[in-house]
């Protein structure tokens, strides 16, 4: 089954394209599931946030997906989710609204450390203490069994300058968390266009897979949609498929549900 569960949508204000745009895209691609997981909202008080859906979108954003999945069950499955951080203080708050909403899944994608509110970026790291608290916070995340898979793990990769001793210890750390919840890391396909394209390493960041598959990491290849034009790039599906069978790390086959 050729399947995605990392679509996003407009309501983030960094992806263009409408839900049903996407959907169409990923049917001619050839897609028997896809799941949305735009970027989620949070309870912030006072903050409006730039780059994720607000609150009053949240709602609307399921109702759209539901429509959609009824529409075209005949052509390929659809599933509800979110990209969340793990911001501890948020989590009874997400709880409530997975149970509320009827999400399906969530992904961790930890772009911010404790909340974003006057945090810096995890990609744009660049000291020693910035890329332990990333880790802190994913591996606190990942024990909460909330998540289906952690989402670009090697993020912290992306900013920090060289791969050291510490970035070592992070991703050992990571991938073990990873290992032990039984779940997957995903090789990212965003990230991966990005450093080709552009010529700078970011993610999926090689050393960090040489790990994984030291470690017997479990692979999920993501797409990143953030148009819908980005399932159509067969040829980089594939290349990260030949990139992770030469490392001999095995994809899963699926991922687990909340329902």
């Amino acid at each position: 089954m050729k399947f995605n569960y990392h679509t996003h949508t407009e309501r983030c204000f960094h992806a263009r394209g409408k839900d049903e745009e996407f959907v169409l895209a990923a049917i001619e691609a050839g897609f028997d599931e896809i799941g949305f997981a735009d970027h989620s909202p949070w309870p912030f008080e006072g903050y409006v946030s730039g780059m994720r859906m607000h609150e009053n979108d949240f709602e609307p954003y399921v109702n759209s997906i539901k429509a959609l999945r009824e529409k075209y069950k005949d052509k390929i499955s659809i599933k509800i989710g979110l990209e969340c951080e793990y911001f501890e203080c948020y989590i009874p708050w997400l709880k409530e609204k997975i149970d509320e909403l009827e999400v399906d899944y969530i992904i961790l994608g930890h772009h911010y450390s404790t909340h974003e509110i006057g945090a810096d970026y995890n990609g744009s790291l660049t000291t020693v203490e910035g890329i332990e608290k990333y880790t802190d916070e994913v591996v606190k995340g990942i024990k909460t069994g909330l998540y289906s898979y952690v989402c670009h793990p090697d993020l912290y990769m992306r900013g920090y300058p060289v791969w050291d001793e510490h970035c070592v210890e992070m991703g050992k750390k990571i991938i073990a968390a990873a290992n032990e919840a039984g779940i997957p890391i995903e090789y990212n396909l965003l990230g991966f266009s990005h450093s080709k394209n552009d010529g700078k390493q970011g993610y999926p960041y090689p050393e960090f897979w040489l790990l994984a598959a030291e470690m017997g990491a479990k692979a999920i290849i993501g797409v990143d949609a953030h148009t819908p034009k980005a399932f159509s790039n067969a040829e980089l599906f594939e290349e990260a498929k030949a990139n992770l069978k030469k490392l001999g790390i095995k994809t899963v086959e699926g991922i687990k549900f909340f329902r």
